[in-house]
């Protein structure tokens, strides 16, 4: 399929063509096409087609090309407050979708089915989306923008920005990683940083007490990678073992408990991690060896071990191997692999599993085939839509 553009915009011709393949299954399209695809709940316009109809299949994402992405997050949940923030090679960064909060950093508060620069943005290298808030690490330091009800924007206040802000008193900052209402930062020392909502522990400062700045996680040392769920947060160290805090009530946490846990825990039966990746309310940590463990919610099958059951540790997902990314939303997980096809399972009621159906399943199903080119995925924090690229 070719789209035609003008100055960077999609023209009416690759508009009629996008709405013509509106209903089309996902055989009807190249597995090959450049662009960002998406697809679920589009209540906000946060699949980036210039509608608000909800998808069964992978769709482009407007003038939204994969190889010139190199991070991208979602946001939000199934409503009209989902959204996406995508950073771009050149450092910019783009987004789109819901703007009840100002998460678009636009400087409005009025939704946009279709990607457009955060003004402002470039020499951007990490980006991050919450629940309606964004984040971005430039030269070390954390910009923020959005919802700022509990003090996740780090910038001492609690009003909300419709444009970036900076976080206060942090720099040398690696990454940052978004929860629904908090964020996580790791330092180039290591350490871990955190600030925003805390009624869960989500914060790993011992505590339930909110965070208006930025506070160093105790205890925590010598750590490689962050990742986030809704309320809860996951470090690897960099010994291969992983550390958890905050919510627990389905055993997000991994350490064979239920309890909420303000301060890291080291979870069970995990060594040899290669990386992590939290999603709304489970787990998942890829091993050296390629091999995939999963923990935490498991109410619709979004472990992918063929149950409904939660997990309060660690458990093999069967059959999945050569895994480049993870995500998962509310109820659902993508996987991208190394052949290039993007596998789903979960719950599927708005067609986040991609395979033209509203089935859920607790097993992979095939999103796009191998060859699609997609090696990296995302998902809303606690939505029902899904992202390949």
């Amino acid at each position: 399929m070719t789209y035609a553009y003008a100055r960077g915009a999609v023209t009416l011709l690759a508009l009629a063509a996008l709405t013509a393949t509106h209903a089309q299954p996902a055989v009807a399209a190249e597995p090959r096409e450049p662009w960002v695809r998406a697809w679920g709940a589009n209540a906000g316009g946060q699949l980036g087609n210039g509608t608000t109809a909800d998808r069964q299949t992978p769709a482009a994402v407007q003038g939204l090309a994969r190889a010139s992405v190199r991070e991208l997050s979602g946001g939000g949940n199934n409503t009209a407050n989902a959204f996406a923030v995508a950073l771009l090679a050149d450092g910019t960064v783009q987004s789109w979708g819901g703007n009840l909060a100002g998460q678009l950093g636009d400087g409005t508060t009025v939704n946009r089915p279709f990607p457009a620069a955060v003004a402002g943005l470039s020499g951007v290298t990490e980006v991050a989306a919450g629940f309606q808030a964004a984040y971005a690490v430039r030269g070390g330091r954390v910009l923020a923008w959005g919802d700022n009800t509990y003090g996740q924007l780090g910038d001492g206040g609690t009003t909300s920005a419709t444009r970036p802000v900076r976080v206060q008193s942090l720099d040398k900052v690696r990454d940052v990683a978004a929860g629904c209402q908090h964020a996580v930062a790791l330092r180039e020392d290591g350490t871990v940083w955190t600030w925003g909502r805390a009624h869960s522990g989500q914060l790993g400062l011992g505590d339930t007490t909110d965070r208006k700045t930025p506070q160093r996680v105790p205890g925590l040392t010598d750590v490689v990678e962050i990742a986030s769920g809704c309320n809860h947060a996951l470090a690897r160290l960099a010994d291969g073992t992983v550390r958890a805090w905050g919510y627990n009530a389905q055993g997000q946490l991994g350490n064979d408990s239920t309890e909420v846990g303000p301060s890291p825990v080291e979870v069970h039966q995990l060594d040899g991690v290669a990386r992590i990746h939290g999603c709304g309310y489970h787990s998942f940590a890829v091993l050296d060896g390629g091999s995939v463990r999963a923990w935490g919610w498991n109410g619709h099958g979004q472990l992918g071990d063929g149950s409904t059951t939660s997990r309060t540790t660690p458990v093999p997902v069967p059959g999945l191997d050569e895994v480049t990314d993870m995500a998962g939303g509310w109820g659902h997980t993508v996987a991208a692999r190394s052949d290039g096809s993007v596998l789903a399972w979960g719950e599927n009621a708005a067609g986040q599993l991609g395979d033209a159906t509203t089935t859920s399943s607790s097993t992979p199903v095939t999103a796009l085939p191998a060859g699609s080119g997609a090696t990296r995925v995302s998902t809303p924090i606690t939505g029902k839509s899904s992202y390949a690229y």
